[in-house]
């Protein structure tokens, strides 16, 4: 007989709980570097504590004004903007609104 370990629901995953185990204070809105992916904090989280982090969702954010995003593009978290490079960059998610180049803001869908 095979075990069939069960699945116990949670939450519909729209956002997660997020400890801040860094340096500094996360505010409402700062886009936060997960492991592979990217969220966007739900609230102020002081060091130390847990708050939430949005996962999935539309935002527009800071982006590289040098270059323009087509529609359906995966970009970049670099630190501090949205980059077309993957190279030590982490995963933002996809453009949902084509963005010329000396734009400031892309939006993008992450998740």
């Amino acid at each position: 007989m095979l075990n069939n370990p069960q699945a116990n629901y949670v939450q519909r995953g729209e956002s997660i709980d997020f400890t801040n185990n860094g340096s500094s204070d996360i505010k409402a809105n700062d886009v936060v570097a997960l492991a592979n992916r990217i969220g966007v904090a739900g609230c102020d989280i002081p060091v130390g504590a847990t708050g939430s982090i949005n996962v999935l969702g539309v935002y527009d954010m800071p982006a590289d004004t040098a270059t323009e995003f087509a529609v359906g593009e995966e970009v970049y978290w670099d630190g501090s903007k949205l980059t077309a490079t993957a190279t030590d960059n982490t995963p933002a998610g996809w453009v949902v609104m084509a963005k010329p180049a000396a734009t400031t803001i892309a939006r993008v869908k992450i998740g």
